[in-house]
């Protein structure tokens, strides 16, 4: 298990450093294709749909919507990163009206539950995995940006590991995830901003057009550590409220996307809107 956890992961970093370096048209087919895997699954955890059944109505809904929303993003970055946010807004809740039409003339073959649970799972697959494409595509320097979510979620990931192996002794949450410590928690975060000082000064104001205070780089890989621990949390929580292990098979030794890319998907926008602040587009 250990070496086909290995392999996975090695490969896993090997497609993801080729899809965002050469970017455009290949990331956002691969962006694409994540977001409807993560909601089928989540929607699959979610009981949207019973076990073994053909995807229902707010499933096929979810899917349609997603491809909707990246159409949309896609236009308004064509044109302006600062027609985004609009874009997002109109597609946000247009999917939401198209499933409160499902939720009314299909009663009441669906339950309110599995509506929600719906709207739920497209807001944090497809949507909150759209930001990773922003970030690259949205900024002329994206090539270097989009690593910020890497080190906010993986980096931290792995100094949290080994500040909680080294000396951690007080459970964060015990029920959830019995192995994380606070002490843990604080060397993820305090690791997060000293890498991304680091990944600030030495690429960031050197090899782009931007300019990033250390203090910013610090605060804002503090709070990219932070939401992508709730978000490694939150995933399990859903696994746990619905008995289950894994969200997929996809990735061997890993599980599904949810699985491997629960930080990465709440660590997204949290970069992208401290970037959009700092360059003020926002």
């Amino acid at each position: 298990m250990f070496r086909t956890r290995l392999l996975s992961g090695i490969l896993l970093v090997a497609i993801a450093l080729f899809v965002f370096l050469t970017g455009g048209a290949l990331l956002a087919v691969v962006i694409f294709g994540v977001s409807v895997i993560a909601y089928q699954e989540l929607t699959a955890a979610c009981k949207v749909r019973g076990e073994g059944e053909l995807p229902g109505a707010p499933v096929r809904v979810g899917l349609v919507m997603t491809l909707v929303y990246y159409g949309l993003i896609g236009l308004a970055l064509g044109r302006d990163i600062s027609m985004v946010f609009p874009a997002m807004i109109v597609a946000i809740v247009a999917a939401f009206l198209v499933f409160l039409f499902v939720y009314v003339f299909t009663f009441p073959k669906y339950h309110a539950n599995q509506i929600m649970s719906a709207m739920f799972s497209f807001l944090y697959g497809p949507v909150m995995l759209s930001f990773l494409y922003l970030l690259r595509e949205g900024f002329d320097d994206g090539i270097y940006l989009v690593w910020f979510v890497f080190l906010a979620s993986w980096g931290s990931d792995t100094c949290a590991y080994c500040v909680g192996v080294l000396i951690g002794k007080h459970k964060m949450t015990p029920k959830l995830s019995p192995k994380k410590s606070i002490e843990g928690a604080v060397g993820g975060i305090l690791g997060a901003a000293l890498l991304f000082a680091l990944y600030t000064h030495f690429v960031i104001n050197r090899y782009t057009m931007m300019t990033l205070s250390l203090p910013l780089a610090m605060s804002l890989g503090a709070a990219g550590a932070l939401v992508s621990m709730v978000g490694d949390l939150a995933a399990s929580a859903v696994k746990r409220d619905h008995e289950i292990k894994d969200y997929g098979k996809l990735i061997p030794g890993h599980g599904g996307i949810m699985d491997r890319f629960d930080s990465v998907i709440v660590a997204g926008p949290i970069v992208f809107l401290g970037i959009a602040l700092s360059v003020g587009i926002m």
